[in-house]
This record gives C-alpha cells, sequence and structure tokens, in this order.
C-alpha cells in the first residue's frame, strides 16, 4: 500500500489480490443468484451477490480478518477493539477467534440482541455503551489508546478496504459480462475496495462498468461530501438501515469513491421496507436493512433516473443480520409499501349494523380484515360517536383505491393510516 497525494493510505489492486490469498480457506465465496422478478423491474439481466450468506452474516469479517492478519505478534498479544451496530462486531469477533486474538468490541445501548448474542458467542467481550456508533467509536479509540489494543475501525482502514475489495474480485469471476454494479453504503469501504477491483478490470478490457453506491435518505453524508469535495459530517442519523447509518464518510474510502464511483443515489425507509420484503417472497433471502438497499434503488428506478442503460446488473446483499422484532415491523411496513396491506380509520355513529355494512362492502370487493379495533373515546369523538380502525390485505394500489372509494360511496370517510 502506498499514500496518496492527501496522505491517506492508497489501496491498490494488487493489495485486493493479497487480500484475497490472506482470505483463502477463511470466508465463503458466496453465491450469485439470478433474479428474473427484478430483470423483469428493470429490463436487465439481474444478479444478487449473495453476501448475506457469507461467515457471521455479511462481508465485514473479509476486511476485519485482513487487518488483523497484518498485525505483528507483539500487537495481536495486546489484543484488538472496535465499535459496532453490529455487522462489524460479528466480523471482527469471528475473526479474532480464528487469529487467537481477544477482542473487545463497543456496541451502543439500543443494538439489536441477535447481533450483541452473536457476537459473544464467537468469543468476544462485548461492552454495551454509548447512545449510537459515533458514541461507541470513541469509547472503543479511549480504550486503545489506555491499553495499546489495536483498533479494529469498520471502514477507514486500507486493510479493511483491501478486505472488502475481494467482492469485486468474486463479481467479475461470477459474471464476467457484468456492466454495473450497485451496493450500499455507510463509511464507504465496501464501496471503495469494490470499486478499484471493477474499476481495474474494466481498463484492462477495454471496457467500462458502472459503480453505484446507495445510501439511505437519512443517513446520506456522501452525496454533500462528494460535492465538497471531503467528507462532511451530518447533524444526524436516522434510518432502520443501522449497518449503513454512519453520519460521515471515512478518509481512506472517500478517496477512492470520489474518484471511482459514478453516482450514489438515496432510498427511503419505506423503499428498504418493501424491498426485504420483496426479496423474502421473491429470492427467499433473509436480507437486512442495509442489504436491501440496492435493490430498492433497483425497485424505484434509480437507474432510468440517471440514464444508466445497463444490460448485466450485479446488486450487492451485503448483509442479513435482521432483528426479527425489525421484520416484524418490516414486513408491515414494506407490504404497506407495496401496495399489499391498507389500514383505514373510520368515524361513524355509534348504532348498531354499522360495522356489519362496513365489513360487508370490504368483502364484496375481495380484501381480506386482518384486525379491527373499536374505540368509542379519543381526539375528535363526539357523544354517540366511534373510530373503528381496520387492517386489511389487499392486491395491490389499484385494489386499494377500489375499496376506499366503494367506502366512500357508502357514505364513509376512510382516512389511510401509515
Amino acid at each position: 500500500m502506498q499514500s496518496s497525494e492527501t496522505g491517506s493510505p492508497k489501496v491498490r489492486y494488487e493489495d485486493i489480490e493479497s487480500a484475497r490469498e490472506t482470505l483463502k480457506d477463511v470466508i465463503r465465496e458466496t453465491p450469485m443468484d439470478h433474479s428474473r422478478a427484478l430483470g423483469r423491474i428493470t429490463g436487465s439481466t439481474v444478479h444478487l451477490k449473495c453476501e448475506n450468506l457469507q461467515r457471521a452474516g455479511s462481508f465485514k469479517v473479509r476486511g476485519a480478518y485482513v487487518h488483523m492478519a497484518s498485525l505483528t505478534d507483539e500487537e495481536k498479544a495486546k489484543g484488538v477493539v472496535a465499535a459496532s451496530a453490529g455487522n462489524h462486531a460479528q466480523g471482527v469477533a469471528l475473526a479474532a477467534s480464528k487469529l487467537g486474538i481477544e477482542a473487545r468490541i463497543y456496541m451502543a445501548l439500543g443494538a439489536a440482541l441477535p447481533k450483541v448474542q452473536a457476537t459473544r458467542d464467537h468469543g468476544a467481550t462485548v461492552v454495551l455503551a454509548g447512545n449510537n456508533v459515533d458514541e461507541a467509536l470513541e469509547l472503543a479509540a479511549r480504550y486503545a489508546e489506555e491499553t495499546g489494543a489495536t483498533f479494529i475501525h469498520p471502514f477507514d482502514n486500507a486493510h479493511v478496504v483491501a478486505g472488502q475489495g475481494t467482492v469485486g474480485i468474486e463479481i467479475l469471476e461470477q459474471q464476467p459480462d457484468v456492466d454495473t454494479v450497485i451496493m450500499s453504503i455507510g463509511g464507504g469501504g465496501l464501496l471503495a475496495g469494490t470499486a478499484i477491483a471493477l474499476k481495474e478490470e474494466a481498463r484492462r478490457q477495454g471496457r467500462h462498468i458502472n459503480v453505484i453506491g446507495v445510501q439511505a435518505e437519512k443517513a446520506a453524508a456522501y452525496p454533500p461530501s462528494l460535492v465538497a469535495g471531503k467528507p462532511v459530517s451530518l447533524d444526524n442519523v436516522a434510518t432502520i438501515a443501522d449497518g449503513i447509518a454512519v453520519g460521515r464518510p471515512g478518509e481512506v474510502p472517500f478517496d477512492v469513491i470520489q474518484e471511482l464511483c459514478d453516482e450514489v443515489v438515496t432510498v427511503t425507509d419505506d423503499e428498504i421496507a418493501a424491498a426485504i420484503v420483496f426479496l423474502l417472497e421473491r429470492s427467499k433471502m433473509v436480507v437486512e436493512p442495509a442489504g436491501a438497499a440496492p435493490v430498492a434503488a433497483l425497485m424505484t428506478g434509480k437507474l432510468k433516473e440517471l440514464g444508466i442503460e445497463s444490460e448485466s446488473i450485479v446488486a450487492v446483499l451485503s448483509g442479513g443480520n435482521i432483528d426479527p422484532m425489525l421484520m416484524q415491523k418490516v414486513i408491515q411496513v414494506g407490504l404497506s409499501s407495496a401496495g399489499r396491506f391498507l389500514t383505514v380509520k373510520i368515524a361513524l355513529r355509534d348504532r348498531p349494523g354499522e360495522l356489519k355494512n362496513i365489513s360487508r362492502i370490504i368483502a364484496e370487493n375481495d380484501a381480506n380484515v386482518t384486525r379491527v379495533d373499536h374505540s368509542r373515546v379519543g381526539a375528535g369523538l363526539t357523544m354517540g360517536g366511534v373510530h373503528i380502525t381496520i387492517d386489511m390485505e389487499i392486491r395491490g394500489r389499484d385494489h386499494s383505491e377500489l375499496v376506499l372509494e366503494a367506502l366512500r360511496e357508502a357514505d364513509y370517510d376512510p382516512m389511510v393510516q401509515f
């Protein structure tokens, strides 16, 4: 690795090739799954690079292991420390167990319990502290200064970027004709490393491969940073995609992404939720919100908005570590976003037969009621009035409008709830 003009370590293609040799017999070469359903949406051939099936459930073990394998015996003896929302934690813990290194992981107080337990199961010491990942990172860095342990950064490190770049080499081997690769981006380690591998191979072949990053709309630090020409911090971050909930790009990956990445787009949490449900139904894949972000971008036509015409697309499913409690909520939001689930609130007179009449209208229009809540008290209610809230399964947005119009024609005023 060499230094760039900015002083940051510069990751070369040769470093990624070396990282791949280091990872031999440590990680899985994850499969490439053909998605006909996404192909119909995009008008292109689409494959899914299934890093959700990687050891520890995400690509993170690649970079963590490469960094930790580069440590001297003296550094290994002092142990390592890291901070994470979950995926990097599990990657570091797994790598540490493989290399015989003691690992201490700081995780924010709200970290998903399955991710906390999985990290402990790999043998790491987990410390729950800080209100968010940034605070946990500060605590981990402080611990490293006080004890001499090596701080394993989740993305802002040249060894980590090189390790993540091995995803790019695998993509090229598994899908040689790929002309667009789209993946989620938080701090930028995965996108940077993969971009180096893809762009170097494209240069050698005399062709172009589009490299597209996807961020959650309310955790998108890269668009303003790219405009400013340097990493810019967000005031706050709020998204269900905890794996990419990063408020400031890393210096090392930013230099690469600024030079090699073609575009960075954003998607909403509702769009991510719809993508998670889509992947469950159509590809039988359990994918966490960060991993589903690229699919959300494809489903919402982001490539067409950019004017990118592609024949062969690869979307990287970066991880599959989703909390079952979040999955329960995501499924409901995703179904609603996809026009498959409708909740309405209706004010009516408290008299016999009203609920029966509303149920008949819904049934006659082929919707299926799944829950009814009946309330006689609440804001906006007068004496003799009630509110009913009805959840129902529907067949899409057109069907939703049909049901709503039928209720209106019967002199009801359904208010759609989100």
